[in-house]
């Protein structure tokens, strides 16, 4: 799991803070938006290693995805100029998108714990990125921090998945849980939406765009992923309206609080939100193994708990920030972690790794949605300020604006949510009747009632129950046969 925060840190894109380290012939609009080239080719990673781990085991990727990390660390000392340094942040894009995926995949079919425990430290990432990305950044003399800023851990992650390849040769692991049918195809699908969404972003980054210009394209890119997230079954939407929604507002909301929070504006600094950040993180992580253990299969009225806690932590950050205080932050922090943690661990109990890793291409790219309306919200703001007190009042009146869209944006989704759960749709769970062939021997009827009625197999004059053919391994036993309607068991064996 200490892969988690290392592959999310590079999600922010942290080099205007080291602007005056930075030499004349590269200071300028093109490096930053070079910089910020790991969040989309992270977001585009996570369906492609996913896709990998259907025909190479996770052990192995694993390694790879880090070592793809670690040599945009090694890279990163000796870039030199816009190309170099986009390589390198696309290297570490791709290098953290197949550690989101591939871990995802790894845990699924092991403890019950780990799955809680990946979810747990998933949001917490997400809370800390920002201020993980700035920690290294503390009277740095060189901009290239901003490439390799925590090649230590690096090193680490990198050793502890190689021992864990070794030890998964050696035990010869059992295959994980396949895709259902058409999930697959459905999660390289879209590739297409999400690339859509990394170039508009990339756009935007230029210079003579406005404010509204941003704001509806990042408005256009939520409602796309909300309108991707409405296909499939109840619970496959409910956990990809989930995905969407923490990641629109998770990550973005804790990056503007721990920028407003900064010395320079009059918060506490980096140091004074360490113990807040601290305590958010192992609620989220203890709250999440407490869902995946407790509530397992009776959890889904915690989707919309988790929900409308970070919709409370969203208002508590009108109320709080900015604050001198670092420990008040303690409050919305927990409540954005803890809420995202248990919505997520809960959702994801529902579906199987398929639509799980479709969610998280959602919320992947729900985090560039969310940076790219904030950024609007701030370019609003800061129109036309002439004075450090102009400057501060604009940074913190749009951090208020953010909290009250994003907490407006939670609430439609959970109605949305609970409108879904109303709706009637095929879950992928359900099986579906392929076509007729012939009978093999190792193949054995199985009978089941319509949805929603145990006792329809039984009970005369009610609807015929559906029939599938499945097929038994050598040795398995088959299921006693299910008589007709009317029809007694002795009637059925005479036949």
């Amino acid at each position: 799991m200490i892969s988690l925060p290392l592959a999310v840190v590079a999600v922010p894109n942290t080099l205007s803070v080291v602007a005056g380290l930075l030499p004349p012939d590269l200071a300028g609009a093109g490096l930053m938006r070079t910089h910020g080239l790991a969040l989309p080719a992270l977001m585009l990673a996570v369906p492609l290693a996913v896709a990998l781990t259907r025909r190479v085991p996770a052990a192995p990727l694993l390694v790879g995805a880090l070592a793809l990390v670690a040599v945009s660390d090694a890279a990163g000392g000796y870039a030199a100029s816009e190309l170099l340094v986009g390589v390198v942040r696309v290297l570490r894009g791709l290098g953290s998108g197949g550690v989101l995926a591939i871990t995802l995949v790894a845990v699924w079919d092991r403890a019950p714990v780990l799955r809680g425990l990946w979810a747990g430290v998933f949001a917490m990432s997400l809370l800390t990125a920002q201020a993980l990305a700035l920690w290294p950044l503390d009277e740095v003399t060189s901009w290239r921090v901003t490439l390799q800023p925590y090649p230590m851990v690096t090193g680490i992650a990198l050793g502890l998945a190689a021992v864990h390849l070794v030890v998964w040769m050696m035990a010869g692991r059992p295959v994980g849980e396949g895709f259902e049918r058409g999930e697959l195809k459905r999660l390289l699908l879209l590739l297409g939406p999400v690339a859509v969404v990394a170039a508009a972003a990339v756009s935007t980054a230029s210079a003579g765009w406005r404010s509204g210009a941003v704001m509806l394209i990042a408005a256009l890119a939520v409602t796309g992923l909300l309108g991707l997230a409405s296909v499939g079954g109840v619970h496959r939407r409910v956990m990809a309206y989930v995905m969407v929604a923490v990641g629109v507002v998770l990550l973005p909301s804790a990056a503007q609080v721990t920028m407003a929070e900064m010395g320079g504006l009059g918060g506490p600094g980096l140091r004074g939100l360490w113990v807040a950040y601290t305590v958010a993180g192992v609620l989220a992580i203890l709250a999440a193994v407490a869902v995946r253990l407790l509530a397992r299969g009776g959890g889904r009225w915690l989707v919309p708990l988790g929900l409308l806690a970070m919709v409370v932590g969203l208002c508590s950050v009108r109320l709080v920030v900015p604050s001198a205080d670092g420990m008040v932050l303690t409050v919305p922090f927990s409540l954005l972690a803890v809420g995202a943690a248990v919505a997520v661990t809960a959702a994801l109990q529902e579906v199987g790794v398929g639509a799980a890793a479709y969610g998280l291409t959602l919320c992947c790219t729900g985090v560039l949605a969310g940076f790219l309306l904030g950024a609007g919200v701030q370019m609003a703001m800061l129109e036309g300020v002439r004075s450090p007190q102009e400057l501060v009042d604009g940074f913190m009146g749009a951090l208020h604006w953010w909290a009250l869209i994003s907490g407006f944006l939670m609430v439609a989704i959970i109605v949305l949510a609970a409108l879904t759960a109303r709706r009637p749709g095929r879950d992928p769970a359900v099986p579906e009747t392929p076509c007729a062939g012939p009978l093999e021997p190792t193949d054995v009827l199985l009978v089941s009632a319509p949805a929603g009625d145990r006792l329809a197999a039984e009970a005369p004059g009610v609807a015929e129950p559906v029939v599938t053919w499945g097929s038994l391994s050598p040795g398995d036993k088959p299921a006693p046969a299910v008589p007709p309607p009317g029809q007694s068991p002795e009637d059925s064996g005479s036949r």
